[in-house]
């Protein structure tokens, strides 16, 4: 029995705070909500230990919700959350950190792509934040588009003391001819060893009822001969893979994908590297 921890995974009260990126015709599977002791459960049912969960809208209290949540649930080990990083950083992790649950604030995250300007990540206020991230002991986990691969990779060259964590391995294409340039991509990001990368929402870019294990065998290989073992990271990016097929379905490729590795490398990705990276509790 493999010890997972869940490195990205997700929960939402649409009534406190709404979803508007959610489809109602397209993403009928996740059109509803999605409190914290739903994914507890789910962790439960799955034999998964322990999650991160991972803002989703951009917006200070969704996070101030996500903390209280993971000060009553121990199996949310980590919160990466929302803060302004263009306005006062260490005033807002300060009051972040001294709410309920505050102690779970592991690493932040922006969703870039309701920015209209594409480099809106080395914009010169937002890298100020970024470097006070560092400061305070957090992470930034990337949510990019797999064109931005390359900004990425400045971005960390350029904060060299900032942790940086790339969600869903980059968007990958699965569904283009762009898998050339996201591998040739992926691999210059690889060479900033501040940055770490989630096995998680790749089977959300592909046909969402007929990928198969084997499509992403490829990709997942490429993440391996690049990144290397020791900065990948096992997520879930749950409830968004119901979608694709469920939890259980992707645990299962996930597990095969990772079967030949050895121990030591499948315990890392498995939990050991979220555990390190996000310094979880």
């Amino acid at each position: 029995m493999r010890a997972l921890v869940d490195a990205h995974l997700h929960t939402w009260d649409r009534s406190r705070h709404p979803q508007p990126w959610i489809d109602p015709t397209t993403m009928a599977a996740i059109d509803r909500d999605y409190p914290a002791p739903a994914a507890v459960a789910e962790l439960a049912a799955l034999g998964v230990s322990g999650c991160v969960a991972v803002q989703c809208v951009n917006e200070i209290g969704e996070t101030v919700d996500l903390l209280a949540d993971a000060g009553e649930l121990p199996s949310v080990r980590g919160v990466v959350g929302w803060l302004d990083l263009t306005a006062d950083v260490p005033a807002q992790v300060q009051t972040l950190r001294a709410g309920r649950g505050g102690d779970a604030l592991v690493g932040v995250r922006h969703v870039t792509f309701v920015e209209p300007d594409e480099r809106w990540l080395a914009r010169a206020d937002v890298g100020r934040g970024l470097a006070a991230l560092a400061d305070a002991g957090l992470t930034y986990d990337l949510l990019i588009a797999h064109h931005q691969l390359r900004l990425a990779a400045e971005v960390a060259r350029r904060h060299p003391s900032t942790g940086f964590v790339l969600d869903h391995l980059g968007k990958v294409p699965m569904t283009s001819t762009d898998l050339v340039t996201w591998a040739r991509d992926l691999a210059e990001v690889a060479t900033c060893p501040n940055v770490a990368v989630k096995v998680s929402g790749v089977v959300t870019e592909d046909h969402w009822d007929s990928w198969t294990t084997e499509r992403l065998r490829p990709v997942v290989e490429h993440a391996l001969e690049t990144f290397g073992p020791q900065r990948m990271l096992f997520g879930s990016d749950w409830p968004l893979v119901e979608l694709a097929g469920g939890y259980r379905r992707w645990l299962d490729a996930y597990l095969e994908l990772t079967d030949d590795l050895t121990e030591s490398e499948r315990e890392a990705i498995d939990g050991g590297n979220a555990i390190r990276v996000y310094g979880l509790r």
